[in-house]
């Protein structure tokens, strides 16, 4: 509560101040401009500038802090282990908090929106020293009167980068230092700085310096005096940091020279007592040394065309130096295309750097080149007065010219031809091969793949069958596919008349499927054959048993394959549908059930029997379901029983309805 109390107490007296002052804007008092920090040095920050007040989040959330008057640094870890570190303030009386967040691989601005980031932080309401030293006790300590100023040491992960928040929310501008001592991590790069590459401008007025890592901007003369040029017949001028306008720390430094160095070689040196310094303090040593050539001014050569492509529409130039994008003409008459075919260029362009440089030029065509040949794109003087200008304003001499070739486009279709069998078919795939096709990649619907160009497969089972076909001749490619329907097969079958009342004849129905052709072979049963699809109704003599007459049929398609289908006819010697006026249900095998005989001829068939109560005992629709004189298991007394009888006959489709009675005997 104490932190509310007094900034209750000090709204009234800061409110202009932090009401004009809420965007931070100077370096370092944003997370993307964090100071660089070593953990061998000292860092003081003399004086605090007010603004900020973005909430941070973390475990703190519920009492809403925020980055006050803030100040971020930035380090990476080069040893794992714990960070020990202290912020004291110039003024006893001063409260500042503070925030660890691991940022690696993240945007630093990042630490507004995202909480996972959060590795420890004390924003106690109290004031005087804090940090984080073997003597705290969490590593998490919210605000508060009686917090803690210090808490737990964090362990930081090796190679992880850093930012650490101190939010000074006293709004006095008085400053403080921050020391790293303690703990077991190592916050110090152990790489000493030197120098690394240079490379001079085209006109010999500027040398870029490369350092092997980032040194302090402030370290940086403005004079150029860090530098020697050997031999030292050009002055130095000046020396600038690459960014340093928005950063403290840069690892280019661009030398400007008091005239222009001729075409040669020179070496660069770090001057005795530079004051180049890493974040660490370590200087650059003394004599190090880096060559660097000034090259004559020379034009830059058309170098090479990326891979042309299948049916080309566009070739991509690419050069060793950078080239001038305002030098290229956009109607794309810096360039012309000739050979075996007559090529139109449409346009062309650089892809070009916020310097306006490229080294990538694309010439569009007004058609792509869809045939083999061999051409030659010409560097031309454009609409635009020249050729092309490299960076240093050469222009490159018009006649210079790169040699391709190009393939045909190529087309999958294939052919097909089948041979069919009465068990497999064999389908025989063929792909001309034209256009300098020299790869096949077959599939087939039954999981089989092939490389051949004229593939040959067996299918054992019939229906369609689908094959697709992707070809290449290294450049171009295509892709097609197309189904056969293999329908020669064959399966016979019909139906007939089940039952055969005597005098009634059998008909037969041909259901076989399949390319068939003419000639069905009949054989009826009853001596006679046929080749007819639908034979003639056929009669069978009757007798006093039921016989069961086989019929065969044979069908052929027209390769020639067959089949056979069998059924029974079922010839019976009785269809006069009776019920017993007796039955005796003893298992002597005569007479042992109650049923409606020859039932052949009813359909809709409906037969109860009720017990002299009325009782119904037994129904069926089944005239083979016969009564066995039983009512749930149990037998029935002998006596008398009334049955009804309702069907409908299948010859006149006439419904009949009988009753009467049976006696049981027992």
């Amino acid at each position: 509560m104490r932190r509310y109390i007094l900034l209750l107490i000090l709204f009234t007296c800061s409110f202009a101040i932090n009401a004009a002052a809420q965007t931070c804007v100077g370096l370092g008092q944003n997370p993307g401009t964090a100071f660089p920090v070593c953990g061998t040095a000292t860092f003081m920050q003399d004086q605090v500038s007010l603004c900020g007040g973005k909430i941070i989040p973390g475990p703190c959330n519920r009492d809403a802090v925020t980055d006050i008057n803030p100040y971020w640094y930035k380090f990476t870890c080069f040893t794992a282990g714990t960070l020990s570190f202290a912020i004291t303030p110039k003024i006893t009386s001063d409260d500042y908090d503070w925030q660890l967040f691991d940022v690696t691989g993240k945007d630093p601005a990042s630490v507004y929106t995202d909480a996972s980031l959060f590795v420890a932080c004390n924003w106690s309401g109290e004031t005087g020293n804090t940090g984080a030293s073997s003597a705290g006790g969490s590593l998490i300590n919210c605000g508060g009167a009686g917090i803690p100023l210090f808490s737990s040491m964090p362990s930081l992960i090796l190679g992880h980068q850093y930012l650490l928040l101190v939010s000074h929310f006293t709004n006095t501008q008085k400053g403080y230092s921050l020391t790293f001592d303690g703990g077991t991590a190592s916050i110090t790069d152990p790489v000493a700085p030197h120098l690394l590459a240079a490379k001079a401008a085209c006109d010999g007025t500027t040398i870029a310096v490369k350092l092997n890592k980032h040194m302090k901007c402030a370290s940086i003369d403005a004079n150029g005096s860090d530098f020697i040029i050997i031999p030292a017949n050009i002055p130095i001028t000046s020396a600038t940091g690459i960014g340093c306008q928005s950063s403290f720390d840069t690892d280019s430094v661009e030398i400007t020279l008091g005239s222009a160095l001729p075409p040669g070689t020179y070496k660069i040196v770090a001057r005795a007592n530079n004051n180049l310094l890493d974040n660490c303090n370590n200087f650059i040593p003394a004599g190090d040394t880096l060559k660097v050539t000034v090259y004559p001014l020379i034009e830059t050569p058309m170098d090479s065309l990326t891979a042309i492509a299948c049916a080309p529409d566009m070739l991509q130039l690419v050069f060793r130096s950078s080239i001038r994008c305002n030098s290229i003409a956009a109607n794309g008459s810096d360039f012309i295309v000739t050979g075996t075919s007559n090529i139109t260029v449409a346009s062309a362009a650089g892809v070009c750097n916020a310097n306006g440089l490229t080294n990538t030029i694309q010439v569009k065509l007004a058609a792509p080149i869809q045939v083999a040949g061999n051409f030659t794109i010409q560097l031309a003087t454009g609409t635009d007065g020249n050729t092309i200008l490299n960076d240093c304003g050469k222009e490159t001499t018009a006649g210079a010219a790169i040699n391709f070739s190009t393939k045909d486009t190529v087309s999958a279709a294939f052919s097909s031809t089948i041979k069919y069998g009465c068990v497999a078919d064999t389908i025989y795939y063929a792909h001309n091969g034209q256009n300098g096709v020299n790869s096949w990649s077959w599939s087939f619907d039954n999981s089989i793949t092939s490389t051949s160009i004229n593939p040959i497969i067996i299918y054992p089972v019939f229906g369609n069958k689908q094959a697709t076909l992707i070809v290449s001749n290294g450049t171009c490619r295509d892709s097609a596919t197309a189904t056969n329907l293999l329908d020669n097969a064959i399966h016979a079958a019909f139906e007939g008349t089940a039952v055969v009342c005597p005098g009634d004849p059998a008909t037969f129905t041909d259901q076989s499927t399949g390319s068939l052709n003419s000639d069905w072979a009949w054989n009826l049963g009853n001596g006679n054959a046929s080749t007819l699809k639908s034979p003639v109704p056929q009669f069978y003599p009757s007798s006093n048993s039921i016989i069961e007459v086989p019929v065969r049929l044979i069908v052929t398609n027209t390769i020639g394959c067959s089949d056979t289908a069998f059924n029974t006819v079922k010839v019976v010697g009785n269809c006069y549908i009776a019920i017993p006026k007796a039955f005796s249900p003893n298992a002597d095998g005569l007479n042992d059930y109650l049923y409606p005989t020859n039932a052949y001829k009813a359909k809709n068939l409906l037969f109860a029997v009720y017990n002299r109560t009325g009782q119904k005992i037994f129904q069926t629709q089944d005239w083979t379901n016969k009564w066995d004189g039983t009512y749930k298991g149990t037998p029935q007394d002998a006596g008398t029983y009334v049955w009804i009888l309702s069907y409908t006959n299948i010859n006149n489709g006439k419904k009949v309805e009988l009753k009467g009675s049976t006696i049981l005997i027992r």
